[in-house]
């Protein structure tokens, strides 16, 4: 966390300068805000009285928990009504957000009819990003009422640890030494309790409350024409959102800012350049606390520091979000690749190469030209058009599809660790988990529609494996049908029916995430835990029936003279492998299994004493030997050659994060063996072996991914 957050813990930093001066156009600032006020107040008016004329109809509400039916009445009762029945006091108070008949809904919004009911508090995914996307708002209220800035967006991070607000204030930067008046301004808000109010509005009206944002008329315009437009407020802050939001700004008991850096509209150099403020909230200060001290430990794991420490990578301006993997890092990566290609060797998978570069043609047939072409690096080779692959997909379809496929061949999985490249925006790259070039362990899996459930058992029984190894704990989410949905319901529904019966079968908790499914199949979501309890998404599972269309993909079934349309799913288990990287050097604080070490062991040689018979020479020779014989056994080791003390030694072995010290001196030299130490045992009791038998040790350990 940054300063003014450790402040705002009680802990005792030093204060940063004071921020230069920035006076808003109050009277500007006044007049827009009492503009959208009048209007918002006025149109709330309107459809108040609108709604009395169809109101007070009985309805039944189902509560989606216990299937306990409660009345209500038609566009009058609310879900913090029910609440109030069903549960305590107290615990209808937790309760931040409601999800009516699958839609999310604010808890003082009136329900609509008869309906399917379900409540959530902070403790949960949904009421989380809800506290953290109000939270935003009050961000947005006090950076407005404090600068006079124009706001753009404010979402909850897609991390889960937070939120942001992007504003345009001219040419003022802001910094640490801003959060303390920023912050001030948000307990304003929150001691006001100002409630989340919504009104729904028409496209003329939102253009007319927002005139004076660019950037709002900008979203406005974009917006298809049958979207119901919608415009919250709290306080003073009138903005277009689509909500929900909790009841109250009382809710938020910790809130600070934690960041604040540059950013630009739409993610594009070429446009406005903004400030981006980052802060997180909770509901009790006892989190915050717990938060803050999570963070603290984040920024000691930080890979980007520790990966400059041990050098495994660097970063450099001739290739921007491109990484040089030093020789220590590419023995991770390459130690990675090998645990990968022998899971596939095991589990049936083929492994295929694919080219880097394509006629926009196969892009064009994919869709992707049309959907994902501002991500791409595209340019002209003999007058055509072609592209860097962002992705494996269409190139696979295109192995597939060179010959005619017979049903026996199916399933058919296809891996690939080729190079893949994203244009992605300069202000989005973040060391190793957001960069332009990367690998993947990419594979598609060609299937009929009858073998999904299987395969999908398979991927998912692959994912934990994986997982296990790597100390993480993960969970799953069904994400379904959404509006935007290719192909008919009933396919839709027979392939949710298999993930459903496949996720049954992993013996897995897992739930439902309605209509977040991509246009082009279900999915399955699978967020990972790092030692810090942070979320990640690496592993990815999807299902698509549009991209074998596309490609006109088929197979030979058992009745002849027939062909028939593959499944295809997409998988990933480790995810990006520079992006894993980050997370396991996150996780493991530096200090790798020796599976995965870049640095197993080191030889150590002590200093001779007269008496021995040896001198220093003779001691580094043997360090020598025995390293040559570690090194061919096939691990990686090295020889300190330094004329430090043996102590000395030692303490730099330990900071380098070797996974064993071996100690040699005459005694080791007479006998032929060596004296292990063990990396994080303290006060151990040293152990004297062979050689041998010291290679059998780190064969056993590695073998068992220890």
């Amino acid at each position: 966390m940054k300063k003014d957050s450790a402040a705002a813990m009680g802990k005792k930093v030093k204060s940063p300068a004071a921020p230069p001066e920035v006076v808003p156009d109050s009277a500007y600032l006044e007049a827009v805000t009492q503009k959208r006020i009048a209007l918002f107040e006025a149109i709330q008016a309107r459809q108040a009285l609108e709604r009395l004329s169809i109101a007070g109809d009985p309805i039944r509400i189902t509560l989606v928990l216990d299937g306990q039916v409660k009345e209500g009445k038609r566009w009058i009762s609310t879900p913090m009504d029910v609440a109030k029945v069903v549960s305590s006091r107290r615990e209808a108070a937790s309760f931040l957000i409601a999800r009516v008949n699958g839609a999310l809904w604010d808890m003082a919004r009136p329900l609509e009819g008869d309906c399917e009911l379900e409540l959530f508090g902070f403790d949960t995914k949904d009421g989380r990003d809800t506290f953290w996307h109000s939270s935003a708002h009050i961000l947005g209220e006090a950076l407005e009422r404090a600068y006079g800035c124009k706001l753009c967006i404010g979402p909850c991070v897609t991390r889960g640890e937070g939120f942001y607000y992007d504003a345009y204030y001219g040419d003022v930067t802001l910094n640490e030494a801003h959060f303390g008046r920023i912050q001030a301004q948000a307990r304003k808000a929150v001691d006001e309790k100002q409630p989340f109010e919504r009104i729904k509005v028409s496209r003329d009206e939102a253009f007319k409350m927002f005139a004076e944002n660019q950037f709002k008329v900008e979203i406005i315009n974009e917006l298809p024409d049958d979207l119901a437009i919608t415009v919250y407020r709290c306080g003073d802050l009138v903005d277009l959102c689509r909500g929900p939001h909790i009841p109250n700004t009382s809710f938020v008991k910790a809130f600070v800012c934690t960041n604040a850096s540059s950013s630009y509209w739409r993610g594009k150099a070429e446009r406005e350049s903004l400030q981006r403020v980052y802060g997180v909230s909770f509901p009790d200060s006892k989190r915050l606390k717990e938060y803050s001290d999570i963070m603290e430990e984040a920024q000691k794991r930080d890979h980007r520091k520790l990966g400059q420490r041990q050098e495994l990578f660097i970063f450099n301006p001739v290739s921007p979000g491109c990484c040089f993997f030093l020789p220590h890092g590419a023995r991770i990566l390459n130690k990675l690749k090998t645990f990968m290609q022998q899971e596939y060797w095991d589990r049936g998978y083929e492994e295929v190469v694919t080219p880097n570069v394509y006629n926009m043609s196969l892009w064009e047939t994919s869709g992707h030209a049309a959907n994902y072409r501002e991500n791409m690096f595209v340019f002209e080779v003999d007058g055509q058009e072609v592209g860097l692959k962002p992705m494996n997909c269409p190139g696979h379809c295109e192995i597939f599809r060179h010959r005619t496929r017979s049903y026996r061949e199916l399933p058919l999985r296809m891996a690939d660790f080729g190079v893949l490249h994203r244009n992605e925006a300069s202000g989005a790259l973040t060391g190793l988990t957001r960069v332009r070039r990367f690998v993947q362990d990419d594979a598609h899996i060609f299937c009929r529609e009858s073998q999904v459930k299987d395969e999908v058992e398979g991927v998912l029984k692959f994912i934990d494996d994986v997982y296990k190894i790597f100390g993480f704990e993960y969970e799953l989410e069904l994400s379904t049908r959404p509006e935007n949905y290719l192909g008919d319901v009933e396919t839709w529904n027979r392939a949710e029916h298999q993930l459903k019966e496949a996720l049954k079968a992993s013996g897995k908790p897992w739930k439902v995430n309605e209509g977040d499914g991509a246009f082009y199949g279900p999915k399955i979501d699978i967020g990972v835990f790092d030692a810090l309890r942070r979320k990640f998404q690496c592993a990815t599972l999807q299902l698509d029936f549009q991209l074998p269309i596309n490609f006109k993909l088929t197979y030979a079934p058992e009745e002849q003279g027939k062909l028939e349309r593959p499944v295809m799913i997409h998988r990933a288990i480790l995810g990006s492998f520079e992006r894993m990287v980050a997370i396991l050097l996150e996780h493991y604080g530096g200090k790798w299994p020796l599976w995965l070490s870049p640095r197993q062991a080191i030889v150590c040689p002590t200093a001779p004493k007269p008496e021995s018979g040896y001198n220093k020479e003779a001691i580094l020779e043997y360090a020598k030997e025995v390293r040559g014989k570690i090194h061919k056994a096939g691990f990686y080791v090295d020889v300190d050659m330094t004329d430090e003390t043996f102590k000395k030694k030692v303490a730099l072995a330990q900071a380098a994060q070797y996974n064993y010290i071996l100690a040699v001196g005459p005694a080791e030299v007479n006998s032929g063996e060596v004296t292990i130490r063990v990396r994080d045992k303290k006060d151990q009791a040293l152990s004297t072996v062979s050689v041998d038998d010291a290679i059998r040790r780190f064969r056993e350990e590695v073998a068992a991914f220890q």
